[in-house]
């Protein structure tokens, strides 16, 4: 097996037989605020920043389902590992979507990408001969220590009305040391990055959109390059769906921990016993079970109809439009939601030892309430409204 011919089921086999690794360098992950040069290696060597990547360029071109189990048994052993790896990796879909060939033969060649992305910060772009300056600082890149490239959203001149989505190497940013003391997640590499007077070609942006607004209803450069509606799609969907797929994943790691506490823990009032015997222990490991069991099935539904919906706007029929990609983010926002409120129905019963810092299951719970507390989660109330807008045909408002 290969980087380049590994199947989905290799890929799986490889991340769940590294999770005692992941769990051992999870403290080392957090003070270094990304994980292991080794691992990153490791990564790179099984092929698993190439699943989404056009087997044009030497990528495995799998989908989002597949991804999304990535990510959940990733997340399982260490959510900061798998939200850096996964937010680096995720993006090759847009890459492979939005740009003509020249760019994406560019920015594949050799096949060794990873390509952060972020909306948060300003980004202005001014046309030159031939491309496009950028200047500015954007924070939040998870992922960005091993990144090739950087996907961000600019300004034309400086104008709110002109949006663009850009595509820019390494060479083009300086990486800031602005990471590493939020609650949970310290691990994740979600540095800020500056960009001053970089010049990209012209064909590595797109004009006119955003980067969850690019609108494939005419059809994508990368579906015409490719043939594959995996780049046929729009972007919000599969990145609040990826969001929910590690909180699950974290969900389930903590789970493990309390489970692992009920065998070699007892009751702390009588009558004393181990918590694997005791009726209220496994009340509440089943109804967390439960839960996220429920997480895991609509994000898995969720992909899966993401796919549905590509599929059906390239062969022609309605197009995957932004009512479609509304409905499929509020639900996935759900199972972010749910995992946390899963995980949190456990700390008052888990044992403050569990709470100490350095802890699995505290480790745990910092990174869930760090997802849930994600720009993406907070647009759960809003999107409700919106949801039943569209829904009801009343305008927006």
């Amino acid at each position: 097996m290969t980087g380049t011919t590994c199947t989905a089921d290799d890929l799986l086999r490889t991340v769940v037989d590294l999770r005692p690794t992941l769990l051992a360098e999870q403290a080392a992950t957090e003070r270094r605020t990304r994980y292991a040069p080794e691992l990153h290696e490791r990564f790179r060597a099984a092929g698993l920043y190439r699943v989404l990547q056009p087997r044009r360029f030497g990528g495995l071109e799998l989908d989002l389902p597949t991804f999304v189990r990535l990510q959940r048994e990733m997340a399982r052993g260490c959510p900061s590992t798998a939200w850096s790896w996964a937010l680096a990796t995720s993006h090759a879909m847009q890459l492979g979507s939005y740009l003509p060939e020249s760019a994406q033969q560019r920015i594949f060649a050799g096949g060794d990408v990873r390509c952060a992305s972020s909306a948060s910060g300003e980004v202005r772009a001014v046309r030159t001969d031939g491309g496009w300056r950028l200047d500015g600082t954007v924070r939040y890149c998870s992922g960005i220590g091993y990144s090739t490239h950087f996907m961000g959203q600019a300004f034309a001149d400086g104008d709110p009305e002109r949006p663009l989505v850009f595509v820019a190497p390494r060479s083009a940013w300086t990486v800031l040391d602005d990471w590493g003391d939020a609650l949970g997640l310290r691990g994740s590499g979600s540095n800020g990055i500056v960009l001053a007077g970089a010049v990209i070609p012209a064909d590595q942006v797109v004009e006119g959109a955003g980067l969850v607004s690019v609108d494939v209803a005419g059809g994508t450069p990368g579906l015409e390059l490719h043939g594959n509606p995996l780049y046929a799609g729009r972007a919000l969907a599969p990145f609040t769906v990826s969001l929910a797929a590690l909180a699950v994943g974290a969900g389930l790691g903590a789970l493990d921990e309390f489970g692992r506490l009920m065998r070699s823990r007892g009751t702390a009032v009588p009558p004393v016993r181990p918590r694997i015997d005791d009726p209220d222990f496994q009340r509440w490991y089943g109804t967390a079970l439960s839960r996220l069991a429920v997480a895991d099935a609509v994000v898995l539904r969720c992909a899966e109809e993401h796919t549905e919906l590509s599929a059906r706007g390239a062969a022609g029929g309605k197009p995957y439009g932004e009512h479609d990609e509304l409905r499929l983010t509020v639900v996935a926002r759900e199972a972010i939601v749910a995992a946390w409120e899963a995980v949190g129905g456990l700390v008052p019963v888990v044992g403050s030892s569990a709470l100490r810092a350095g802890e699995r299951f505290e480790r745990a719970w910092r990174d869930l309430s760090t997802i849930a507390g994600h720009r993406n989660t907070g647009f759960r109330e809003p999107m409700y409204r919106r949801l039943a807008q569209v829904e009801l045909g009343l305008p927006a408002g």
